[in-house]
């Protein structure tokens, strides 16, 4: 009997639906996967949704079980938790993460999936994607003891990375972002919050996560003299304007890009599975549940795009929830 499953594909942007599919027979260094919670990273999934993608990130930009090219048919999304049906006795019935779409069942190889700790929940372990991001920025950032830093913009990573800098002795960690609401995320994740004109200045380091101009230029503002803005935002094909006359040159601020697609050079001897490994050790700690603020089934993806596309929905990470199907 073939294996069969369901798989969430957008169509022409703007547009979803869900398609059956028939998997493969698993190799021997392969195994089925059966999703039991996947993640919608509001920011990438969403531009990827309404067809933000700029042409020359096309190959950027792929996720690593895409299907189909941009702007679409694609079938995309990398946040997936599920339990290991066939496969190698040692990962028979384990929980593992995997960089897949939304889809019911999937075959991938062994390489692919990284065991859940047991001290991590399984729907807590679909944020994995988003610490490995702040994991990388923060391994990037290179912040020291005694820094004072404000985050920018109050989404799924900058929340991520704001909830790891708490963890630094002696920082001063400030969220800073345009929705009160966000206050109480702060508070959760236990670190300082801000509207942005009430931020604290005079700032070491400043991660800006809210892909804004406005955000951006706030971020500059809030520096000292000779301090670096991490950039983690991703514009797709928006450009942005920055005052880079006035006082940027005799400040001698910094603005450095930070992406997750590539290991930082400053950890240049971890690969890519001690990172998300270290990443899901993180994710032991409940404070974290505070980023997963929606949950949806599966069926409903199609019609829950648009709203998080629109703002209608103001997610940080809205988890899809799979029953024992396809």
């Amino acid at each position: 009997m073939k294996r069969t499953a369901r798989a969430f594909w957008i169509g022409p942007p703007g547009h979803g639906e869900i398609r059956d599919v028939v998997l493969p027979d698993p190799a021997e260094d392969e195994v089925v996967v059966r999703s039991l919670w996947s993640g919608v990273s509001r920011g990438t999934e969403t531009l990827v949704f309404r067809g933000g993608v700029p042409e020359n990130q096309h190959a950027t930009m792929r996720a690593p079980f895409q299907e189909g090219d941009f702007p679409g048919p694609v079938k995309y999304g990398y946040l997936n938790v599920g339990v290991v049906e066939e496969g190698p006795a040692a990962l028979l019935g384990r929980t593992v993460f995997c960089l897949y779409p939304h889809q019911t069942r999937y075959v991938v190889p062994v390489s692919a999936v990284t065991p859940v700790p047991e001290s991590v929940p399984a729907g807590r372990a679909v944020l994995a994607g988003t610490v490995e991001t702040a994991v990388n920025a923060l391994w990037d950032a290179a912040p020291l003891v005694g820094d004072r830093i404000a985050v920018v913009g109050g989404g799924m990573v900058g929340c991520s990375v704001a909830a790891l800098l708490g963890r630094f002795p002696g920082v001063r960690v400030q969220l800073v972002d345009a929705d009160p609401a966000r206050a109480k995320t702060a508070e959760a994740l236990g670190v300082g919050f801000a509207l942005p004109a009430d931020a604290l200045g005079d700032c070491d380091l400043v991660v800006h996560a809210s892909a804004t101009e406005q955000g951006l230029t706030r971020a500059l503002e809030l520096l000292s003299a000779e301090g670096t803005v991490l950039e983690l935002s991703w514009y797709g094909d928006r450009k942005v304007s920055l005052p880079l006359g006035e006082a940027f040159h005799s400040r001698r601020l910094v603005i450095r890009s930070s992406q997750v697609g590539t290991v930082s050079p400053a950890r240049a001897n971890r690969s890519y599975a001690d990172r998300l490994a270290l990443a899901l050790d993180l994710l032991a700690d409940p404070a974290l549940d505070a980023l997963v603020t929606g949950e949806s089934d599966f069926e409903e993806l199609p019609q829950l795009l648009p709203r998080l596309a629109s703002g209608e929905i103001p997610a940080l990470c809205h988890r899809v929830r799979y029953a024992d199907i396809g």
